[in-house]
């Protein structure tokens, strides 16, 4: 758990939650109280900067959230495209373009100090108490491997060891690029060098660029996740690590794909509401919005993400729930250490910006 005091509060005042969910049920158009009251009482209005990464991801938040919350408030949502650069100065709290922008575990364990607290009623039940009053729009994203089920009709990698196996699954393997992509690239690693999942921390950065070595001849690096599916839909490679939505939007298309839980990696990821954001009040409501169950099954259901709210589940059929991310049945994935990793962010990325360099 951080050591970090601000992780230690886990809940908003009922006074604060209350005035968050007021101006949620506020008509846009409302004019201001005369007698100059709370202007947390008043109706939101304007619009917010949304940034993420982009693609059928954040096309599916505009069906399940964006497009609603505008008929319901008159709060136009817009999205952008995030930009490292941007985020992280916000994170350390310089102004800057972005209302809300997405966020890793790791950054919110090194960058505490300039997120605010969203309203009780927008915090997920299954985000871990220690970040759950600062994560809004949470999911849970895989990371694991995925092949075209035509390619091994026999049947494909059952762990990473089989993935570090070219001789008995042949191809190429489309692997992330870009420095910034080394999410799950040394853990997988050494879970295919033989180490225990509960051995992962502190990784052996040495040991797992030695085993990375033995296999780069048959790596193709994509620098975006869209990549991986024209490396997979074209034959490039035959298996690809990739976030689990690539592999949806390729079933989504109509191919036939395989995605192996057994050793995946399951990671939350959410956005921050920063203490320079121009519209804090009509995100913290925008919150609310999101976690609502029904409005959060449609994202769910489109993107295969994890839910943060549990009650989710109730919303989605039974033939959708064991494609989820986080679905009880999928038992064997991996959390990873998400403060050991933020505390060496620094570390794994120039690590791995080496090792991409050759």
């Amino acid at each position: 758990m951080p050591s970090h005091p601000r992780f230690r509060r886990l809940a908003l005042s009922g006074l604060a939650a209350g005035a968050a969910f007021a101006l949620l049920t506020g008509c846009a158009g409302s004019p201001a109280p005369a007698d100059g009251g709370d202007s947390t009482e008043d109706a939101i209005s304007g619009q917010i900067i949304w940034a993420d990464f982009g693609g059928p991801t954040n096309e599916s938040r505009q069906v399940a959230y964006f497009d609603g919350f505008y008929d319901e408030t008159g709060v136009e949502v817009v999205s952008t495209s995030i930009e490292d650069a941007v985020y992280y100065s916000q994170l350390e709290g310089d102004q800057g373009d972005y209302d809300t922008f997405q966020v890793s575990t790791r950054d919110l364990v090194g960058y505490p100090d300039h997120v605010v607290e969203i309203p009780e009623e927008a915090q997920g039940d299954m985000v871990p108490e220690q970040y759950r009053p600062y994560v809004l729009g949470g999911f849970y994203i895989g990371v694991a491997q995925g092949w075209l089920t035509e390619t091994f009709p026999d049947g494909g990698p059952q762990d990473w060891a089989d993935f570090f196996d070219t001789e008995k699954f042949p191809g190429k393997r489309a692997w992330p690029g870009a420095p910034s992509s080394f999410d799950a690239s040394y853990e997988i690693a050494l879970l295919a060098d033989g180490v225990d999942p509960d051995d992962l921390y502190p990784m052996d950065i040495e040991r797992a660029t030695a085993k990375l070595d033995t296999i780069r001849g048959d790596l193709v690096f994509y620098q975006a996740y869209p990549e991986v599916q024209q490396l997979l839909s074209s034959g490039s490679a035959s298996i690809a690590v990739s976030v689990t939505g690539q592999f949806t939007a390729l079933s989504r298309a109509g191919m036939d794909v395989t995605v192996q839980w057994n050793q995946a990696f399951q990671s939350l990821n959410g956005f921050v509401l920063p203490d320079t954001s121009n519209n804090p009040e009509a995100v913290k409501a925008l919150a609310i919005w999101i976690n609502d169950p029904a409005n959060q099954a449609v994202f769910t259901e489109r993107t295969l993400y994890g839910p943060v709210n549990s009650a989710v589940f109730d919303e989605l059929p039974e033939d959708v729930q064991d494609d989820v991310v986080n679905a009880p049945s999928h038992d064997a994935m991996i959390e990873w250490d998400e403060v050991w990793r933020g505390e060496n962010r620094d570390l794994l990325l120039n690590s791995y910006t080496e090792w991409l360099a050759g």
